[in-house]
C-alpha cells in the first residue's frame, strides 16, 4: 500500500483529494438540506448531489463545474420552497461548493469565460442573498477571488515560461559545447595533416636536389607527388569546415606531449628541413595541457616555414623554467604556391590562451618569420602579456 502511494503522480494525489472533498460535502449537504429547503427524503440525495458533486470537475473542466453548479443554485433559490425563518437561497455547501469552482475557473479557464462567470456568480448571489448591501459586498468578494487566481495563473506561466527558456538554454549551451569541441578537433587535425602533408611537399620537391643521378622520370613523378599533396593538402582544408557544422564527434584520439616534441624535430629534419634546436630543461615534467600546446604550437610553425619558406633555415629554441617559452624562426626562403589558407596562425594563438599563455608571431624585418609563445607551468595560472622581444632574438 505504501509502495502504490509513492508511486502515485501529483494530478492523482489532486483527484484523490477532489474525490474525498467531495463525498465529505455530500455527506454535510445531504443531512442538512432539510435545514434551509422543504423536500421529501427521496428528493434529497439527487438535490444533495447537484450541491456537491460538481466540484469533481475542478480540474478536469472546471467550467463545466461551474455551470451546473450555478443552474442548480438558481433552481434552488427560485423552485425549491424554503424552510421558515430560512432566507439562504441555498445551502452553505452548495455556496462553498461555488465559490471553489469559480477559483478553479479563474485559474484555468480563459479569460472570456472568467469574465462571464464572475459576472454571473455576482449577479446570482447578490440578487439572492438577503441583506441590503449583496449586490455590492458579493461581487466585490468574487472580484478579489477571481483576480487572486488570476494571479496565480499568471505565475504559474511565467514559471513554465521560465522553465522553457532554461530547457532552451541547457539546449543552447550543449550545443555550443558541441560546437567548441568540433573546432578543437578541427585544429588538431589541422595541425597533423597540415603538418605531414606540408613535409611531403617539401620531400617530393627537394628530392631531386639530394638524390644523385635521379633521371628524368623520376623528376616528374616527384613533381607529380608535390603537385598531388599540396591539391590534397587544400582540399583537406576545405573539408576540415565539416567539422564545425552540426552532427556527431569523431572519437578522441590520442594527444601527443612535450616529451614527443624532439621526435617531432627529428622527423622534421629526416624529411630534409634544415633544422637545429636546443631544449634547456627538462620536458618530462610539462603538465599535459600545456605540452600539447607546445607540441602543436611547434608543429604548426615547423608546417608554416616548410610551405611558406622552402629551403631556409630553422631554428627552434625551448626553455623550460619557471615558464615554458618556445621560439621557431626561419629565414627567407622560397615562396610556396599560394594556397586557400587555414587556421594555423589562429590556431596556435587559442591554444596558447586556451592554458594561460601567450603568443606572438610575425614578420621579420629583414624576411623570414617568427613564433613565440611564453606558457605557464603552473594550473590555474595566466602569464601577463608582455612587450614583444626583437624578432632577431633567439630566446624570449
Amino acid at each position: 500500500m505504501k509502495r502504490r502511494m509513492r508511486g502515485m503522480s501529483a494530478t492523482m494525489w489532486v483527484d484523490a483529494v477532489t474525490v474525498f472533498v467531495a463525498v465529505a460535502c455530500y455527506s454535510v449537504a445531504w443531512p442538512t438540506l432539510h435545514v434551509t429547503h422543504v423536500v421529501t427524503l427521496p428528493v434529497q440525495p439527487f438535490l444533495a448531489a447537484f450541491a456537491a458533486f460538481p466540484l469533481l470537475l475542478v480540474r478536469v473542466n472546471p467550467a463545466l463545474g461551474w455551470a451546473v453548479s450555478a443552474g442548480s443554485a438558481l433552481l434552488f433559490a427560485v423552485a425549491v420552497p424554503h424552510q421558515p425563518g430560512s432566507d439562504l437561497p441555498f445551502s452553505v455547501v452548495h455556496l462553498i461548493c461555488l465559490i471553489v469552482l469559480l477559483f478553479a475557473v479563474g485559474v484555468l479557464a480563459p479569460m472570456p469565460l472568467v469574465a462571464v462567470a464572475w459576472a454571473s456568480t455576482s449577479l446570482l448571489v447578490g440578487a439572492t442573498m438577503p441583506g441590503d448591501g449583496a449586490l455590492f459586498g458579493w461581487p466585490l468578494g468574487f472580484a478579489a477571488l477571481v483576480l487572486f487566481a488570476l494571479l496565480i495563473r499568471w505565475l504559474v506561466l511565467s514559471r513554465r515560461q521560465l522553465s522553457a527558456f532554461e530547457e532552451e538554454n541547457e539546449l543552447e549551451r550543449a550545443r555550443r559545447a558541441i560546437l567548441e569541441e568540433k573546432a578543437r578537433i578541427a585544429r588538431d587535425l589541422h595541425d597533423v595533416v597540415a603538418h605531414h602533408m606540408s613535409l611531403v611537399v617539401v620531400q617530393a620537391q627537394t628530392a631531386p636536389y639530394r638524390v644523385e643521378d635521379v633521371s628524368a622520370g623520376a623528376r616528374a613523378e616527384f613533381e607529380s607527388i608535390g603537385a598531388t599533396a599540396r591539391e590534397a593538402l587544400n582540399e583537406i582544408r576545405g573539408m576540415l569546415g565539416v567539422l564545425r557544422s552540426d552532427g556527431q564527434l569523431p572519437e578522441h584520439a590520442p594527444q601527443p606531449s612535450a616529451a614527443d616534441l624532439p621526435a617531432l624535430l627529428d622527423a622534421t629534419r629526416r624529411a630534409g628541413v634544415p633544422l637545429s634546436w636546443t631544449v634547456e630543461g627538462s620536458l618530462d615534467g610539462v603538465p599535459e595541457t600545456v605540452g600539447l600546446a607546445l607540441y602543436r604550437i611547434v608543429q604548426e610553425s615547423l608546417a608554416n616555414a616548410s610551405r611558406h619558406a622552402a629551403g631556409a633555415d630553422v631554428q627552434v629554441a625551448v626553455v623550460v623554467g619557471a615558464e615554458l617559452t618556445v621560439w621557431v624562426g626561419n629565414g627567407p626562403g622560397t615562396p610556396g604556391p599560394a594556397g586557400n589558407g587555414g587556421h594555423g596562425l589562429a590556431g596556435m594563438h587559442a591554444r596558447a590562451v586556451a592554458v594561460g599563455g601567450e603568443l606572438v608571431a610575425g614578420e621579420r624585418p629583414g624576411g623570414g618569420f617568427d613564433v613565440r609563445a611564453r606558457l605557464p607551468l603552473a594550473a590555474g595560472v595566466t602569464l601577463v602579456p608582455a612587450a614583444a622581444p626583437q624578432a632577431t632574438a633567439p630566446h624570449l
